[in-house]
């Protein structure tokens, strides 16, 4: 297997550019927690190893415990474990990640509405697009995960 392109060699300015988008999520009031548990559930929708691998490792560094992670993927029926907001993100990054099979149902927007204001439902859909995005840049051009990479140092 032949190995694939560096992005952000290749193309440092559209690197750069979605980079500025995620410097605007991260100082957009959103929590960074909230944000990156979207992160991590869009990740794994889409099976991106190194998002995966790196959304893991930054909530675990912010203080979110192991057996929180563990149940992202079925976070409905973990009870209370997820808050109103925390359940509302992953609901939401859920429809929008999924869009071609939901077309985001008016159900499902309302639902959100209800937890987030405007400003923040908007800037957690950028957020949602945004790793959704950077799910595919990994995944066409195999960003190897940091986990692989120490497990091979």
């Amino acid at each position: 297997m032949s190995e694939r392109l560096n992005y952000n060699h290749v193309a440092p300015a559209g690197a750069k550019a979605l980079g500025g988008v995620y410097g605007y999520v991260m100082q957009s009031g959103l929590s960074t927690t909230l944000v990156n548990l979207a992160y991590l559930r869009v990740s794994q929708i889409n099976n991106c190893a190194y998002c995966l691998d790196m959304h893991t490792r930054d909530l675990i560094e912010n203080g979110v415990k192991i057996e929180k992670l563990a149940l992202v993927q079925a976070w409905a029926e973990a009870g209370g474990l997820f808050d109103e907001r925390e359940r509302a993100a992953l609901a939401w990054a859920e429809t929008v990640t999924r869009v071609a099979e939901t077309n985001v149902p008016d159900e499902a927007y309302q639902a959100a509405r209800k937890v987030f204001s405007e400003r923040e439902l908007v800037d957690l859909t950028i957020a949602i697009s945004l790793m959704n995005a950077y799910n595919r840049m990994s995944i066409s051009f195999r960003n190897t995960p940091q986990a692989v990479l120490e497990k091979a140092a």
